[in-house]
């Protein structure tokens, strides 16, 4: 598609949503890691915590703040006096005040009715503005609220100060179609900045928040890695290259060496990479099957969707049972070894026995004593 001229801006939540995974408790330490690295990275705004949970939560948010990072600062918070209180004296930038959208939530979680929805945007959005905070209106659930009633709650939080929604797929039912239609219609009845916050529940929050910014959403929640409540939230990684790639967005973000990150937001939320994870996942640039070794090997781009350089990883070529002689070929060829078409037939033969033997790629030892054992005339067993 045609180049994007207007820049995304990413609102990442690992601090905050990210750290809402069951069982997952970052430490200060790691958060302070944590945050720095996604500055470092050039991620503009960072949602970094829920003040209303405690005194040692407001610590740690003002650890975060005292870094003096380039990078705005938010926190969370139900749309209630009180815990808009504990929003004060923080040195963040802004405070997303939540509130149901639904009617599924603001009757059967909230007890109240739409009128009441409204009329806590105008009293608590102005009471947060008269004490000095700028203000996004989370919208809790929108993705089954009706659409009217949004736009009904957006005109409250603009005419209170708001700067911002936050639109709220939190169960994660929505698909890009329906995402872009609505977004689109919110655009379009409004001036505030709007926030997409997508969850995985359907594999479609990646799908979901690129849709929100094609059909004119300015910020987009991410989380590193995925992480985030039940099926995660949208991947920071995935974002970004998507916008990228797909659009032409720019987000002022470098992943080059989002590796470090990604490895660092697994180990201290306990929560491992899958080997096929998009971008991240170890064997996502790792190639098998001749004819993909063959074209990769000709010109990257014969098999190269995506370039790893982006996230600061290049193709692996691994030998197994779908290896062709090219591959084996080049596999020696970086050992030192020159081979012959038909030794590395021979020596293709020993490769698939052994990975249908072991399950495993052979590693260079593995590949030395094949060698040997052709030099020597007899095949490995």
């Amino acid at each position: 598609m045609k180049a994007q001229s207007r820049t995304i801006i990413i609102d990442d939540t690992t601090l905050r949503d990210g750290e809402q995974s069951a069982g997952v408790a970052f430490s200060l330490d790691e958060k302070l890691a944590i945050a720095a690295k996604l500055a470092a990275l050039g991620v503009p705004e960072l949602e970094i915590g829920i003040p209303a949970m405690g005194e040692l939560e407001r610590d740690e948010i003002k650890a975060i703040a005292a870094l003096g990072l380039p990078a705005k600062l938010l926190v969370w918070s139900r749309m209630r006096r009180e815990d808009l209180r504990a929003c004060l004296n923080l040195n963040v930038d802004k405070v997303d005040l939540s509130i149901s959208a639904s009617d599924q939530h603001i009757e059967n979680k909230l007890k109240q009715s739409r009128p009441w929805v409204l009329k806590t945007i105008a009293s608590c959005v102005r009471e947060a503005r008269d004490l000095g905070l700028e203000v996004c209106v989370g919208m809790e659930d929108a993705s089954r609220a009706d659409t009217g009633f949004l736009l009904q709650m957006a005109e409250a939080a603009q005419a209170a100060g708001a700067s911002r929604i936050r639109f709220a797929d939190t169960v994660g039912i929505m698909e890009p179609f329906g995402v872009f239609e609505t977004i689109k219609r919110l655009r379009a009845a409004t001036d505030l900045e709007i926030e997409m916050h997508a969850h995985d529940d359907l594999g479609l929050a990646t799908a979901n928040t690129l849709a929100a910014a094609l059909a004119g959403a300015t910020h987009l929640n991410t989380t590193v890695n995925g992480l985030g409540e039940r099926a995660g939230n949208a991947a920071l990684e995935e974002v970004v290259v998507g916008l990228k790639q797909l659009y032409g967005f720019e987000t002022g973000i470098d992943l080059t060496h989002f590796t470090a990150l990604s490895e660092q937001v697994a180990k201290a939320s306990g929560d491992a990479i899958g080997s096929r994870k998009s971008l991240i996942g170890r064997d996502v640039f790792s190639h098998e099957a001749g004819i993909h070794v063959d074209g990769l090997l000709k010109d990257p781009n014969n098999y190269q969707g995506v370039d790893p350089a982006i996230v600061g990883r290049r193709h692996q070529l691994v030998l197994g049972k779908h290896s062709g002689t090219r591959g084996v070929m080049h596999a020696y060829q970086q050992l030192g070894i020159q081979l012959t078409r038909l030794q590395a037939q021979q020596l293709l033969m020993q490769v698939r026995q052994f990975v249908s033997r072991t399950k495993r790629s052979p590693t260079a030892a593995d590949l030395d004593r094949f060698h040997q054992n052709l030099s020597g005339g007899y095949c490995y067993e």
